[in-house]
């Protein structure tokens, strides 16, 4: 029987479909042959250079440049002069990614989700620690330069409904600040969604203002997105510059100019390559064909409500149901009435053939439309869309909406389909050769999670410029 074998990591197969499947896979397989050379050459140095060491002991030979065969690891060959950093609340590797580029060397890593752990080990050979709250700091041998993190967000962001400190993770803020007290690190770079500094009434921004005075550090806050800086993804974050006040020197570190210059499509796959599994069919296309005819009815110029509830308009509610309904729901449902006055006719028979859809999931009757008037031959699917739990929601596609953890897969409207993890990965600015994971939910999901690369790597160049650190 044959057998097929692959070139780059040397499984073999007995069936050729299975081996044609292998080689097509998102995630590359480890190149053996690389991994090989690469022991081989290091093997092949180390016995160069204690043959070599031997040699000048016994005074056979003299060699001038001792960094030759120097073990000493302050050589210029192999420097260990690097900045130590400890990779908080992890999840992928965005901060690592960033911190890597600059030639810092990550010492810990830890994150509470088993498959953001896996993917870390794949990709930077690290196993995170499970529990931040576990972690004993004295324990750390290394000196700790840098503690970096996106602190869990879920509990301060839209998403996760804003619960703060009534929320466990709200506290993890905490854990930080709990291993700064041991390791004194010289710098912190954390992040958050930008809500973190309105919630509660600014308390929760003022807590994590005091709490980083009290332990010594000076705080600058910067609020960017990637979209500022040449990748087409709206995400707006709030990056925490933490320095130790003994080498603070009192001046603000200043980003770089924003850069909006990029071309949209460089993100994108070709079409033709993408799996058809990411393009949309069943009742999420038939509903946004649905949509899609009512958009075709009205003119260019006109003016959509921002939410049109239409479930709502036939719902057959009694004033007395409607005077029940919550303060949002009225006013969503009052602001929909002139639309749908002016062009009644067309509603009404436009939602008795499509009541079916409409009425399936409670979303499907509702359209959030944030594309502006109505454009000459305009469409639907001119745009981004996201089915999310507050209905359709229709972007201009300027730019990618922001990735998130929860099920809200933008669907690129052009091509009718879902964007694809390695697009996720491109939005977030990881490398090419980064090894996703192959479940598309846990990809999804982890991609939707991770600092973006560009971005925190903005932020702390720009920090080690300013304190000379090269």
């Amino acid at each position: 029987m044959v057998n097929y074998s692959c070139e780059k990591c040397g499984k073999t197969f007995k069936q050729k479909g299975h081996y044609m499947k292998h080689l097509q896979r998102k995630t590359p397989c480890d190149n053996i042959k690389d991994k090989i050379e690469y022991m081989v050459e290091k093997k092949v140095d180390e016995l160069v250079k204690e043959k070599l060491q031997d040699l000048v002991k016994k005074g056979d030979i003299e060699i001038k440049n001792k960094n030759l065969i120097s073990n000493n690891p302050n050589s210029n060959t192999e420097k260990e002069n690097k900045m130590n950093y400890i990779d908080l609340f992890s999840g992928i590797g965005g901060f690592h990614q960033a911190l890597d580029k600059l030639d810092c060397k990550c010492i810990m890593a830890c994150d509470t989700d088993k498959a953001c752990r896996e993917n870390y080990k794949i990709n930077y050979g690290i196993e995170p620690h499970p529990d931040v709250r576990k972690i004993n700091p004295g324990e750390i041998e290394e000196n700790v330069d840098i503690i970096c993190g996106g602190f869990p967000c879920q509990a301060f962001s839209n998403a996760g409904n804003k619960k703060m400190f009534e929320d466990d993770r709200g506290l993890l803020f905490d854990e930080i600040i709990r291993i700064a007290k041991v390791k004194k690190p010289k710098f912190m770079f954390l992040e958050n969604v930008k809500h973190i500094l309105k919630v509660g009434d600014g308390k929760v921004i003022e807590y994590i203002k005091k709490k980083l005075d009290d332990n010594n550090y000076n705080l600058q806050l910067f609020e960017i997105s990637p979209h500022n800086y040449g990748v087409p993804q709206q995400r707006e974050r709030v990056y925490f510059v933490c320095v130790r006040k003994d080498i603070y020197n009192n001046s603000d570190i200043v980003l770089p100019p924003k850069v909006n210059d990029f071309n949209f499509e460089d993100f994108l796959d070709k079409k033709e390559v993408v799996d058809k599994k990411y393009f949309i069919d069943g009742d999420v296309l038939k509903c946004l064909n649905a949509w899609e005819e009512m958009i075709k009815i009205f003119p260019p110029g006109e003016k959509i409500s921002p939410v049109i509830m239409i479930n709502e308009h036939y719902n057959g509610h009694t004033q007395e149901d409607f005077d029940n309904y919550a303060g949002w729901r009225k006013g969503y449902i009052t602001a929909n009435k002139p639309l749908i006055k002016k062009y009644k006719p067309q509603w009404d028979k436009w939602y008795e053939k499509h009541k079916e859809i409409l009425q399936k999931r409670e979303i499907y009757g509702k359209l959030e439309w944030q594309a502006g008037k109505i454009k000459e031959n305009d469409s639907i699917f001119n745009y981004f869309i996201q089915i999310r739990q507050s209905g359709i929601r229709v972007k201009r596609a300027q730019h990618f909406p922001t990735l998130v953890a929860i099920s809200q897969i933008p669907i690129y409207g052009k091509e009718k389909r879902y964007i694809t993890p390695r697009e996720c990965a491109r939005l977030q600015s990881f490398p090419e050769d980064f090894k996703i994971a192959e479940e598309d939910r846990h990809a999804y999901k982890q991609f939707g999670n991770a600092v973006n690369v560009s971005n925190v790597h903005t932020v702390i160049k720009a920090t080690f410029d300013h304190y000379n650190i090269h």
